[in-house]
């Protein structure tokens, strides 16, 4: 063997010998930036509480913790608040400086909440729904970087439910007309609603449990604890005529038929509980967290013993694995108190998801007051802030984190165990989340104003710009300034998406918005945004926030307009009328075209991640289908109008803007015209406009159609001008 030979083996061992002995840590360390694991060491130190230190060894930075995640965590600290370098859902990669600024002393973080809790049933598919292993590795990193130890996932699922239904006697059409297509399955394994988006090809169910054993494996490795669905109860609807149980009917969710509940009382719960955990186990393995929420959202508990259904479904869990604890969301009148209270305390983790805005854990200011809180269970502090996916920028910066250290010295802070990120939809709004995931590892309460300079110049890079910092400055006292008593539901929905009419408020059905900040506010930071952009290095972050601020300033402007529109209408003001209608149609297209400038904001992401699912071109239409209706209509004829659930998930985005939003505009528009012409008005079906796009194939383009600095420059003069800001 030659020399030069004997060098390449030498090599080739080296490399295997590392990527052999390489710790999940190095690994996601590279997938920042390749060469990132010999910039960074890190050391794991026994510890009985949760912690991490950045230090610094032989010149180079040093994270220390007791796990994976913590020291993850330190990792992203060191980075935001030493580096300049904020990985984020838009940016999760960097490109790190060659020598890397070491930590005077030892910086420490520790604390004493066990779980950082992760999604909400919703999350899974109004974001998730077509992810691909490439997209899920890109979140676990994010996931353990921002310190999340337990996680909620439904993936493949519905391969374990099939398997069941084919043991009870079910056909595998049968099943597949019970299960829910793929971006609608969150609302089936709540028990809300059967078969709606399906049925499902083999394909879908193969690839499905592949990519959960991924999923696991990876989250494995990483420390981070899986919460899988467990059995509540829940059987078809026609179990009764079909397999002879006993069941309660919990009625209807938003006009779809609910599956049935199988009675607790039944000799039958613990043989169909055991056959769903057997195959869950076959297929990947027992988990220490399973969530279960019977009744959720509505459901009728008449002619049910709640005692009795608590104690079976813990029973059944139990019976799986003994030191497993049942994961419940607080979310309105669940869990009822008749069904947990009885239960043993420490067996059960209760996620108040709605803490930030209603929480249950027993603040008597609360419009959801629990007098006894969760009846000594452990609980977490949850954030849900965004409904439906929306895009909208939202929040309550110094509320949620009064709300945290309210809740941290109450009398039920013994039993607080948790902090969790429930929200229904991700990829938005990252301040909030970043805010959230910092709390455990802060010991003292702490004001927004000295987070806020910190965190700006974390997420781009350093920059020290004057106009960044004012724009932000408005930001937070508008739309992330929102007070205690503000309840609505996520952010304050843009009237481009709205169904047109001539007393337009809010887009979905029970948004709750109200008038909580200046809108001029958001122009104004919107204008310092643009004229930075002439100033600043954008990174990527920079880029995306610039894009997002000037959305939200012209869905402002639009609002502002809308207003004009209907003062001209009622003038009978023809003139006005049409100059008006015209200018809220080019503001739409220009919001359009500015989202094509940034793929986060852009339906043609979503529709490809869709269609990129399937083997055939039926399986790729059914699954675009899937993605079109989620964000549209939601849902059929009946449950989308008498349901409500039209809108619910819509997204202010580049694509559906202009051929969803636009020709209802435009149509409504013509319509009322008409009228100020003294002829009748025109009966518009908007459903039929809208179910039209939704069966539609034509290709969107999910790569950025030009410079997003520019775009947004090019927007804000367009739709602004010179014009003073109210």
């Amino acid at each position: 063997m030659t020399p030069k030979r004997n060098l390449l083996v030498a090599f080739m061992l080296f490399i295997a010998l590392q990527l052999f002995a390489a710790t999940p840590i190095e690994g996601l360390l590279e997938r920042i930036d390749k060469g990132a694991s010999r910039k960074i060491m890190t050391e794991t130190v026994r510890s009985d509480r949760d912690f991490f230190e950045i230090t610094s060894k032989n010149g180079k930075p040093l994270i220390r913790g007791n796990n994976y995640v913590s020291i993850a965590s330190g990792i992203n600290w060191y980075l935001k608040y030493s580096v300049g370098v904020h990985l984020t859902w838009n940016s999760m990669h960097a490109s790190l400086p060659a020598t890397l600024p070491l930590v005077q002393g030892v910086e420490r973080h520790a604390t004493d909440i066990k779980h950082r809790y992760y999604l909400n049933y919703c999350t899974l598919s109004y974001s998730m729904a077509f992810w691909d292993w490439k997209r899920w590795e890109q979140e676990l990193d994010w996931m353990a970087l921002h310190g999340i130890n337990l996680c909620l996932d439904i993936v493949g699922t519905d391969v374990v439910w099939r398997n069941v239904l084919l043991k009870l006697g079910y056909t595998k059409d049968e099943a597949n007309q019970f299960i829910a297509g793929p971006a609608f399955q969150a609302w089936w394994l709540m028990n809300n609603l059967e078969g709606w988006g399906g049925p499902n090809s083999d394909n879908w169910y193969q690839q499905r449990e592949r990519l959960q054993k991924q999923i696991m494996k990876r989250m494995k490795e990483l420390g981070i604890n899986v919460c899988l669905p467990g059995y509540s109860g829940m059987v078809p609807h026609d179990a009764k005529q079909r397999l002879g149980l006993d069941v309660a009917d919990p009625g209807k969710w938003n006009d779809y038929k609910r599956p049935t509940f199988l009675q607790p009382t039944s000799k039958r719960f613990a043989e169909i509980a055991s056959i769903y955990y057997k195959e869950q186990q076959r297929l990947y393995g027992k988990a220490d967290f399973y969530s279960m929420d019977p009744f959720h959202e509505g459901g009728n508990a008449g002619g049910v013993d709640l005692r009795k259904a608590g104690e079976a479904i813990m029973g059944a869990m139990k019976a799986v694995n003994p030191n497993a604890v049942w994961v419940v969301q607080a979310w309105g009148a669940c869990p009822y108190p008749a069904m947990i209270k009885h239960l043993n305390n420490g067996d059960m983790l209760v996620l108040d998801l709605y803490s930030e805005n209603r929480p249950q854990w027993g603040d008597p200011e609360s419009t959801w007051y629990r007098k006894e809180g969760f009846n000594g269970h452990d609980w977490a502090f949850c954030m849900l802030l965004n409904f439906g996916g929306n895009v909208g920028m939202f929040g309550k910066l110094q509320h949620v984190v009064d709300e945290y250290y309210k809740a941290r010295q109450s009398k039920f802070a013994s039993t607080l165990k948790g902090v969790g990120l429930t929200m229904e939809g991700i990829e938005n709004n990252p301040i909030m989340y970043e805010l959230v995931s910092e709390l455990p590892w802060r010991d003292a309460k702490f004001s927004w104003k000295e987070w806020l300079h910190d965190y700006v110049e974390a997420r781009y890079g350093n920059i020290n710009n004057a106009k960044v910092h004012d724009a932000w400055q408005l930001l937070a006292r508008s739309v992330y300034g929102a007070g205690a008593k503000i309840v609505e539901q996520g952010c304050h929905e843009s009237v481009l998406c709205a169904r047109p009419a001539l007393d337009v408020y809010q887009v979905s059905s029970w948004s709750e918005m109200e008038e909580f900040y200046n809108p001029d506010d958001v122009i104004r930071a919107a204008q310092l945004m643009v004229e930075a952009s002439h100033e600043v290095k954008a990174n990527a972050n920079f880029r995306y926030d610039l894009v997002d601020v000037t959305r939200q300033a012209i869905a402002e402007q639009a609002r502002y307009v809308y207003d004009e529109i209907v003062a001209a209408y009622k003038a009978k003001d023809r003139k006005m009328f049409d100059y008006t209608t015209k200018r809220f149609l080019d503001i739409l297209l220009q919001q359009d075209r500015l989202l094509s400038s940034m793929p986060d904001f852009m339906v043609g992401r979503w529709l490809l991640s869709a269609r990129n699912m399937g083997l055939n071109e039926q399986e790729r239409n059914h699954y675009e289908w899937n993605a079109r209706v989620q964000i549209t209509t939601w849902g059929n004829r009946s449950a989308a109008e008498s349901g409500g659930l039209r809108e619910y998930a819509h997204k202010e985005w580049n694509g559906v803007l202009a051929d969803f939003y636009y020709p209802r505009w435009k149509a409504y528009f013509e319509a009322l015209a008409a009228t100020l012409d003294g002829k009748p008005m025109k009966q518009l079906d908007f459903y039929a406009m809208d179910e039209k796009w939704t069966l539609q194939h034509n290709v969107y383009p999910y790569e950025a159609q030009g410079d997003a600095v520019e775009f947004a420059q090019t927007a804000f003069e367009n739709v602004f001008g010179n014009i003073a800001v109210r």
